[in-house]
């Protein structure tokens, strides 16, 4: 219970000083970060710290057919920095569909990464570094 209330207010964090979402029925948005979504603070800790831990973290990466599964630690400090990349990482990369989840008795935690067309290169470029680690 701990956990889940530190993963939501870690999340109202990262989205505090964020530029107002889209409403649902907006034009999609098209395959580039937005950068400025984020505040200055917000953008530095995202792309700066919250990236390159995440990078150093993964442990298995797998491929799916409209994206890719990032697997984590479970502990809770790797969940809480995925969950706080992943609420920086929708607002200024809308166009991820965007999916945390914990395999039951204990097991892997993952983060998913995918999207409509497209989505899955934009990854395979984007997250490079992701991918030599």
């Amino acid at each position: 219970m701990k956990l889940l209330i530190s993963i939501l207010i870690t999340l109202a964090g990262a989205l505090a000083g964020a530029q107002e979402a889209k409403p649902a029925n907006a034009s999609h948005s098209g395959l580039a970060c937005d950068r400025m979504a984020l505040d200055a603070a917000a953008r530095k800790r995202h792309f700066e710290e919250l990236g390159p831990a995440l990078r150093s973290l993964h442990k298995q990466i797998r491929e799916l057919p409209n994206g890719f599964d990032f697997e984590f630690p479970a502990d809770a400090a790797a969940v809480q920095k995925v969950a706080e990349w992943a609420a920086g990482e929708r607002l200024c990369c809308p166009f991820f569909d965007i999916d945390l989840r914990f395999e039951r008795d204990r097991g892997a935690f993952w983060l998913r990464l995918t999207g409509r067309e497209g989505v899955k290169e934009f990854i395979r470029t984007d997250f490079a570094a992701w991918f030599r680690s």
